[in-house]
C-alpha cells in the first residue's frame, strides 16, 4: 500500500495522503522490527568530563550532541561531543538498568568500563 497522490484543484498543489491501512501497514513493520537501546558515555576534547545517558537511536543522539542542539543542556554546557564508550541492548527495561548503574559509578569505576574496550579514548562515532 503506497500513498496515494491527490490533486488539489483550489490552489494546484499535489498533496500525499496516507491511506488507513497503509498507516496500519507501518505500525505494525515498525512493531515487528527489532528496536535496539544504547546507554553510552561522551566527553568532551580533554577527557575531563563524562555524561552518561540513554537513546534509542545512538547515531542521532550522538548527533545532536556534536552540534549543541538543546540549548542549557549539561552536554552543551561542558562541550561534551566524543562518544568513547556504549553498549546495545535488546530492551528498554535493561539499558534504564545499565545506565543507572553506570551513572552511580564513581569517576574510577567508569574509566575502567571505558578503558576496558577503549583504552585511548578514541571517539567512537565521527561524522563525515
Amino acid at each position: 500500500m503506497t500513498p496515494q497522490l491527490y490533486k488539489n484543484v483550489a490552489n494546484n498543489t499535489s498533496t500525499y495522503v496516507i491511506s488507513s491501512g497503509a498507516r496500519n501497514l507501518a505500525k505494525a513493520y515498525n512493531f515487528f522490527m527489532p528496536k535496539n537501546y544504547y546507554v553510552y558515555i561522551i566527553t568532551n576534547y580533554t577527557n575531563s568530563v563524562f555524561y552518561t545517558g540513554i537513546t534509542n537511536n545512538l547515531k542521532r543522539r550522538i548527533w545532536e550532541h556534536k552540534e549543541g542542539i538543546a540549548n542549557n543542556s549539561f552536554s552543551k554546557k561542558y562541550r561534551l561531543y566524543k562518544l568513547i564508550w556504549f553498549q546495545e541492548f535488546p530492551s528498554p527495561q535493561e539499558a534504564i538498568l545499565i545506565e543507572k548503574k553506570v551513572k552511580d559509578f564513581r569517576r574510577e569505576k567508569k574509566l575502567m568500563l571505558i578503558r576496558k574496550s577503549n583504552p585511548t579514548f578514541k571517539d567512537l562515532l565521527t561524522f563525515h
